[in-house]
């Protein structure tokens, strides 16, 4: 007897739709997966097979194929196993076949029959919603993260048994729903605020121009002057995630090797701060396997990435973020995979001025030689630092400044508000299209980036005076827009464009 049950299977972000195909046929007691399964798969032989007699079930006899199709998709990891003990139950008449084709099923199953979650789940329950599917049957760990879709039913189940019972119409499963406030309020943490940080009122400026524009942002200073205090407080003054934002990093986390708590919905903007030893692969994404895991580019998508002591990670990891920082996404290819993850983050960089981080400290004499700080610079590359908007000095503080006691500037909560009402600004500008400044092409900057006559003067001074680049100049109109949204103006002004050119400081070649 031939039945067919719906599975799922992940690449990238994507889920992809599989047909588990089982045939139950008179002969020797043998059983063959077919369809390129990997080790995972195969194994699961076994544990099929004691799950459905330990569930109380009768285990087919004779011979058994089981079918993965399409069969030119390499097939990995343990989600298989629910859908092809269904399907051995269903072609031995165990099972009827009157729901098999309205529900996708995904699981790991344990010797006693006990469902073990599976990574992905978002990304197969947004799938089965899309191939029309009525409702998916997954493993109770897996609900919350998969609850989240609309428009399927999410039915979660804690054994083999009661997948039979339902398919067979004896028990009705509740479909669970996922409580998004709830949510959001459980993994509500405790948000940083700017006034924590003593002084340094340039770049908190600086960090909220950044956040209003989604621009790059490269902090240059002494060891100890706040620049990873600073960092850490971005993410407070950053709007809150879109339903939609919200979804898109999820499925990155629900494919990702964290834990598995960090897969439920992600509701508050990621910030990763990778160490100056990650490699290549765990920057950009990689490793081995059909679904190689996504880098920290990926992980930081709608929030922040922040690399300190930026020319001392690796050459190679840092050469390689220059696409995913050009366009959003990045795609990995290798011999037997090629996968493309989202990366649209805000990258936020520190460094010292120099190797032994006391050349802009009045304090402290540096040890360095000019050969030793321009190699220290050199560390980075031209294209990298293109990539990088503004670029803003964080210089020590006075005995008074770290001594001080009040409070110092504004709120993170009022300083978010500003960049709430700047990026509702630029949404309506660009009607959907692009989602701040940052990321505008060259036509739209020309088009949208309207200067005063004093401000195109004194961008023609700067440009002349201090050999600004072609490149240069699309940033500086982009800052400048930003700064306009800040004040709310419909024209850049020449104030817009002064205060755009200090934010360019290695073009003006002053570290």
């Amino acid at each position: 007897m031939l039945a067919r049950v719906k599975s799922c299977a992940v690449q990238g972000v994507e889920g992809v739709l599989l047909a588990v195909e089982v045939d139950n046929s008179y002969g020797t007691n043998r059983q063959t997966i077919v369809g390129l399964p990997d080790m995972a798969i195969r194994e699961s032989q076994e544990r099929v097979s004691s799950a459905i007699k330990n569930s109380g079930f009768r285990f087919p006899q004779g011979n058994n194929v089981i079918n993965l199709a399409p069969a030119d998709i390499r097939k990995e990891g343990s989600a298989l196993d629910l859908p092809m003990a269904i399907g051995l139950l269903a072609a031995s008449g165990q099972i009827t076949a009157d729901r098999l084709q309205d529900y996708l099923l995904v699981g790991e199953l344990a010797l006693d029959g006990s469902l073990r979650p599976v990574s992905g789940a978002l990304c197969m329950a947004i799938a089965a919603r899309e191939h029309g599917m009525t409702g998916i049957l997954l493993p109770l760990e897996n609900a919350d993260a998969a609850g989240v879709v609309p428009g399927i039913d999410i039915l979660p189940v804690k054994n083999l048994r009661e997948a039979v019972e339902f398919m067979n119409g004896e028990d009705a499963l509740m479909p669970h729903r996922t409580d998004l406030e709830q949510t959001k309020a459980a993994h509500q943490n405790g948000v940083l605020d700017f006034t924590d940080v003593k002084g340094q009122e340039q770049v908190k400026r600086a960090l909220k121009v950044a956040a209003a524009g989604g621009h790059n942002i490269l902090m240059i200073g002494p060891p100890g002057t706040g620049k990873t205090m600073l960092a850490s407080r971005l993410p407070g003054i950053l709007p809150d995630m879109s339903f939609d934002e919200a979804l898109e990093t999820t499925r990155v986390y629900s494919v990702s090797n964290v834990p598995a708590e960090q897969r439920t919905l992600v509701t508050q903007r990621p910030f990763r701060s990778p160490h100056h030893t990650a490699t290549t692969v765990a920057i950009v994404g990689g490793g081995t396997g059909q679904s190689p895991n996504p880098g920290e580019v990926s992980l930081a998508h709608n929030g922040v990435l922040f690399m300190d002591e930026l020319p001392e990670f690796n050459r190679g990891a840092l050469e390689a973020m220059r696409q995913p920082l050009e366009d959003g996404v990045v795609h990995i290819s290798r011999a037997m995979y090629s996968v493309s993850y989202p990366s649209r983050m805000m990258l936020v960089v520190a460094m010292n001025p120099c190797p032994c981080g006391c050349r802009t400290d009045p304090n402290r004499q540096c040890r360095c030689s000019a050969g030793e700080v321009q190699r220290y610079i050199n560390r980075l590359s031209g294209p990298l630092l293109d990539r990088i908007d503004i670029h803003v000095e964080v210089p020590s503080l006075s005995y008074e400044e770290i001594a001080g006691a009040e409070v110092s500037g504004p709120t993170s909560a009022e300083v978010r508000e500003e960049v709430q009402q700047a990026r509702e600004l630029q949404r309506e500008r660009f009607a959907g299209k692009y989602q701040c400044n940052a990321h505008i092409d060259s036509r739209t900057t020309r088009a949208h980036c309207k200067m005063s006559k004093g401000a195109e003067s004194l961008l023609k001074s700067a440009i002349e005076t201090l050999g600004f680049s072609a490149r240069a100049y699309d940033k500086l109109l982009r800052i400048g827009r930003t700064l306009a949204d800040l004040d709310k103006s419909e024209c850049i002004e020449d104030q817009h464009i002064a205060e755009a050119i200090q934010y360019r400081s290695l073009d003006r070649n002053l570290f």
